[in-house]
């Protein structure tokens, strides 16, 4: 195994970007930046043995520095949408940005994802990683409190991209992380990914308003085009789900293990017939958010790739949106004393 840094540019105000190249012996490499913790390449073998492209992502800085719709990044403090950008803790109303029309999305204006992290390497028995750190001082776009954030991106050698997520505050703040990753196992972006096959381990999902705020309700998801419970193409239904522009951008309830059970739960796995690649996810969150990339549309470009809609998807373990709002979801409320953890890990391999 190997671990390689190298410089990815620097930002307008001079400040230096480091590349973290992450490379197991089975042709698995995950290259990692110190802008917005991105994930910016993750390369795999196909079932010919032909290490390939499976993210979206930009070959040099100024892709990112152009802005994006989340690529690889970390999304925080709190990842999704809060409804109308408020809450309250303890009597006090916080208001933070609207940038998702009426609603706050993925942490604001300025989140995790455009943050410069600091980042070191670090090497196990049978694995490598990067881990960074980054320091949200209070009323960071709103929020409250002073937030030490640390995320560890570690690769094995059974071919697992492991995320660890660590957070402690000063004040009582609501915390929802989790990596945005757009997935393209044929081709990563070449080609669209309504037939790559999907299974979720979850019988329920979350309906949300025209303004994509859950309604409350924790629907089935048999007899609906929501069903993946049953492996199924992405493709195959996805024009019955209606809105604007159409398409996936749910978050579905995980059925979990009993208490005392292994807290990482396998909550989806994907299959690309072409290639014959396969990803598992597994985590330790109540929620992944399916996004088939509706709003890509063709102006972002990297790689020689054009970026258009339904080029990727998205299976983002987290936290359900709006939970800071919503008594009846699990809570996101972070307190000073408590430490916040989350796990997610990719697993892939191939389908013979």
């Amino acid at each position: 195994m190997s671990i390689q840094k190298a410089s990815f540019g620097k930002t307008p105000d001079g400040v230096e970007i480091d590349r973290y190249t992450l490379a197991n012996s089975h042709g698995l490499t995950v290259r990692i930046i110190t802008y917005g913790a991105i994930v910016t390449s993750v390369e795999t073998p196909d079932r010919d043995g032909r290490p390939g492209e499976v993210t979206l992502g930009f070959e040099t800085l100024d892709g990112y520095l152009a802005g994006h719709p989340y690529f690889g990044a970390i999304a925080g403090r709190v990842a999704n949408r809060i409804a109308a950008g408020r809450f309250r803790i303890g009597g006090v109303e916080y208001q933070l940005a609207t940038n998702n029309g009426p609603n706050h999305l993925h942490g604001g204006v300025k989140g995790f994802d455009k943050a410069i992290w600091k980042a070191k390497p670090v090497e196990g028995k049978d694995r490598v990683g990067v881990k960074l750190t980054h320091l949200s001082p209070d009323g960071d776009e709103g929020y409250p409190g002073n937030l030490s954030v640390t995320v560890v991106y570690t690769l094995t050698e059974a071919n697992e991209l492991n995320i660890d997520y660590t957070a402690e505050t000063d004040k009582a703040t609501p915390i929802n992380l989790t990596n945005h990753a757009y997935w393209n196992l044929a081709d990563g972006g070449k080609t669209n990914v309504l037939g790559n096959r999907l299974t979720l381990n979850a019988d329920r999902y979350l309906p949300v308003d025209s303004g994509s705020i859950p309604t409350g309700e924790l629907r089935p998801v048999k007899g609906t085009p929501m069903d993946f419970i049953h492996e199924a193409a992405l493709g195959a239904r996805i024009e019955q789900v209606g809105g604007t522009p159409g398409g996936y951008d749910h978050c579905y309830v995980l059925n979990k293990l009993p208490p005392g059970g292994d807290p990482l739960t396998l909550a989806a796995k994907v299959v690309e017939p072409t290639s014959g690649r396969v990803m598992e996810v597994y985590t330790t969150e109540p929620g992944l958010q399916l996004y088939t990339g509706n709003y890509l549309d063709g102006t972002l470009k990297s790689r020689g790739d054009v970026y258009e809609k339904r080029h990727g998807f998205c299976l983002e373990a987290q936290h359900f949106p709006d939970s800071i709002n919503q008594p009846s979801f699990p809570s996101t409320l972070l307190a000073p004393g408590e430490t916040y953890r989350q796990t997610t890990v990719y697993k892939f391999s191939v389908a013979r």
